[in-house]
This record gives C-alpha cells, structure tokens and sequence, in this order.
C-alpha cells in the first residue's frame, strides 16, 4: 500500500527586501515518482493534480484537496502506461461546483508528439461521471495538448488546448501548416459541445491560458505570425461569439522555435491581469499587463524581473487592484523561484525569493494560488533519485 505523510515544518528564507518572511513548507511525501502538478484555488479549498510513476513508467493521475489545514485522502483517477509524460504539456484541472475535470495525455501513435487529450469527470466525493473520454474528436494521429480549464459557474466547464490535426498536412512549399488553438464545453453531464478553432496559427508548444469573467470566456495564448513572430494574445467570446484575436502587447519577439513558456491570465470582475515572458531588445523579460475592460485592451506591460528571466509564469488576484505573480530569473550566482506583488496603478513590490531552484526543465512550471489571505506556491524538486513536489505557503501580508 502507498502511503502518505503530511509533514509540517517552518521554513525561514531572507528575501530580497531584507526582511524576513516566514515561509511553511508543506511537504506531502509519496514513495514514487511525483511531478506535473497542477494547484487550484476554488470555494474555499486548494486542489491539486499531478502524476506520479514507478520504475516500469506505470503512471498514474492523481487527485486530492488542501481543507482545514491537512490534505484529504488522494483519489487516483486514471492509470497506464502509453501516456505522454512532460514537463511542460502537463495535466490540469478545475472544479464546478461538485464536479471536478481532469485531463491527461495519452499516445495514439508511435510517433514522439501523437497524443491525444484524454478527460474525466467526476464528483469530488469520488462518484464516476464520465471516464477516459476523448477531447480532441479529429482522429488525426497528432499532436494534441497545452490544456487549460476554468469552471463555467456551476453549469460546466469551458476548456481550451493546442491542436495539430493541421499538421499532419503541408502547404505549398511543402512545410506542414501550423498548430491551431480550439474552444470547447464541457457540460455536466461530459458532452462535448460549442467547439470551435480560435487561432489558426499559434506556437506550437506554449502553455495556454483560460479565465471566465461575467462577460465570459477568455483565453490568452502565445501567437506565430508569417514571420514568425511569437507575441501573447487573446481573444473573448462576447455574447456568444468569439472576437478576433489581439496582441496582449506587441512585443515583436521573432524567434524561429517555439520557447516553451505560456502566459498566464486571471481575472476579477472586469480586472484582468496577463503575465507572460518574452525577449526585448535581446533581454529575456517577465511582463505583466493589467485590463480594466475585460479584455478589451490592455495597459502597458510592467517588467517584473531583475535579473535574467526565465519565465514560466504564474498569478493570482489578491484583490481586485492587486496581483502576485510568481516567475524565475537567474544570474551567475544561481536560479531563483520569486514573488511580487504588483497593483493596478503600477506599483510593484521588492521580490521575495521563495526557494533557490533547478533551472533545468526537471521543476516544470510552479504553480501559485491564494487562499484565505495565504499564498500557496508549489513545484518539483528532485530528492532521493526521485521527483517530489514542494509545496510552501506564506501570509500575503508579508508581500
């Protein structure tokens, strides 16, 4: 039997603005291999997704919450051994009232990029709903990934994701065409419904991002351009229709490869904030622009690193005027997990270091979230010949 241990500790880092925060580690330890995890903050409790793996690459989906100051018992949601394992094309998850959706990867060829996205939904007590059902309904043997979810209130869930079924085709000089983002919902009952292409052009192996304001879905995504340019965009369904894309900010990065780096978007009321990583006049950059419209347009980006970005970029409101974005950058010395808090108006608090970090892809994408006042940062760590997830938390009052 598998066990798991919650072990509490108090954790003290000076950060960079000399003043010393307390930082509580809580470490939850599993005798595999654990990584890709995927953190949500949602009514009152975190939720967390990741995979986990022995030393036969059996893998396994995995799901439990954060409530009343302990983690609940996991739930494995899923089982195999052909999926598609990454560090950066991870599983995610959201909850809609009593109903959790989970997606991951599955291989549907023997070819390195064909996967399909494979999703289930159930009940947080644990009650099936629909299993292993398929997202991507093209059949092309293709690459399919870069998953984003958000809770459409109680009534479902809107999910986006990368799509090659285009791929698999080429243009008249013989290149194969471009990957595509695309839209769906997810009812309650598991039926796929509304689905449709956003972007007909996109970077290829980018994180997207989706948000749901009262005005609707929001999805932000890193764009291509004939000319290759790889600029964050996004595009809002208004009234039940989806509006042409645009430029977040036109940073006019050209780079002839995709970077592997997602935006993130999140959103209050009409407050949205974007955070993304880019290269500007050769410099690696983690901006973050504020919309006051929903989207409509955006202010100018922010720069939120001090040394050289690396990106792979988080947020979260803490407020409806203030976000805390979470990113790596590094120097000489080392690589570096760092907070800030950033507010509307433009202020933009001293870094807090959380941990010292990897900068290789072994840590993935960290993930933040807020609850009751506390923010909630977690990623991988290699310890013992394994993967483990660090999770740490601090008040935000510190920030």
């Amino acid at each position: 039997m598998k066990k798991f241990v919650i072990v509490l500790s108090l954790l003290t880092f000076l950060s960079c603005n000399t003043n010393d925060i307390i930082i509580e580690e809580i470490s939850f330890l599993y005798d595999n291999s654990n990584a890709q995890p995927s953190l949500v903050s949602t009514n009152g409790s975190l939720s967390l997704t990741w995979i986990s793996s022995d030393d036969d690459m059996n893998v396994s989906l995995n799901f439990r919450q954060f409530k009343d100051e302990k983690w609940t018992n996991p739930q494995t949601l899923a089982v195999g051994t052909n999926w598609f394992v990454n560090w950066a094309d991870f599983p995610t998850h959201a909850i809609s009232g009593d109903q959790v959706l989970t997606s991951y990867l599955k291989k549907s060829a023997s070819g390195t990029y064909t996967y399909d996205v494979f999703l289930n939904l159930q009940k947080l007590s644990g009650e099936k709903i629909k299993e292993d059902f398929i997202l991507n309904t093209d059949g092309f043997k293709a690459e399919h990934g870069f998953v984003s979810i958000a809770a459409k209130d109680n009534e479902g869930f809107f999910i986006s994701w990368l799509d090659g079924r285009n791929t698999v085709e080429k243009d008249m000089n013989g290149n194969h065409k471009p990957m595509t983002i695309r839209f769906a919902e997810i009812t309650n009952a598991g039926d796929i419904i509304s689905e449709t292409e956003l972007d007909s052009s996109v970077c290829d192996c980018c994180q997207t991002s989706i948000t749901y304001s009262d005005k609707g879905p929001i999805v932000v995504y890193r764009d291509r351009s004939e000319e290759e340019v790889r600029d964050i965009y996004v595009t809002r369904n208004i009234n039940d229709e989806w509006e042409n894309p645009i430029p977040v900010h036109n940073d006019g990065w050209v780079i002839y490869g995709c970077p592997v780096n997602g935006p993130k978007v999140v959103s209050n009321s009409n407050n949205l904030a974007v955070s993304w990583f880019t290269v500007f006049d050769g410099k690696p950059t983690v901006n973050l622009s504020f919309s006051e419209s929903y989207g409509s347009s955006f202010s100018s980006p922010i720069k939120i690193n001090d040394l050289n970005a690396i990106g792979r970029v988080d947020a979260a409101f803490l407020n409806e005027k203030e976000v805390i974005v979470s990113y790596i950058e590094g120097d000489d010395v080392g690589t570096y997990l760092r907070i800030k808090k950033v507010s509307i108006d433009g202020k933009v608090s001293e870094p807090i270091t959380i941990s010292k970090i990897d900068s290789g892809r072994g840590t993935g994408v960290p993930q933040l979230e807020i609850l009751n006042g506390e923010i909630f940062i977690m990623w991988t760590v290699f310890d013992d010949e394994n993967n483990q997830l660090k999770t740490v938390r601090l008040n935000s009052k510190d920030v």
